[in-house]
């Protein structure tokens, strides 16, 4: 499991105060970056190889709200592997209260948009999946 921390800015929330609903899918974008950056995947050099991570579908789900000036961590896990495809389990909490989940499914695409099998190399740096996102 991977751990990312997100402070909520004044320009993260609404009229209400609390985060715009759009903002988490900003949150879990971020998280998946530093993710690969951290298993030490380059997504400069795959774009320069003509390859690039794009989400496919996503379902989320808004449990409770997060306000300005909230410490949040974002936690994001490998779900399920697949030749050209991953998806991912995302969740935001604040101090262990769940506010935000998502599974988030992801393709490697080439330069023409076309769905490519992940190289060998790229695929072996993943961690092993999880059996069920909670």
């Amino acid at each position: 499991m991977h751990q990312f921390p997100v402070r909520v800015y004044y320009e993260d929330t609404d009229l209400a105060g609390i985060v715009y609903y759009a903002n988490y899918l900003k949150f879990i974008e971020r998280a998946r970056s530093e993710w690969l950056r951290d298993l030490g995947i380059d997504q400069v050099a795959m774009k320069a190889a003509g390859l690039v991570f794009v989400v496919r579908r996503i379902e989320a789900d808004y449990l409770s709200p997060a306000r300005f000036d909230d410490a949040l961590i974002v936690e994001s896990r490998l779900h399920e592997m697949g030749s050209a495809r991953i998806i991912m389990c995302q969740k935001v909490h604040r101090e262990g209260k769940p506010l935000f989940s998502a599974v988030v499914t992801l393709v490697c695409v080439n330069d023409a948009g076309r769905p490519v099998r992940l190289p060998e190399t790229l695929a072996q740096s993943f961690p092993r999946p999880i059996a069920v996102c909670s």
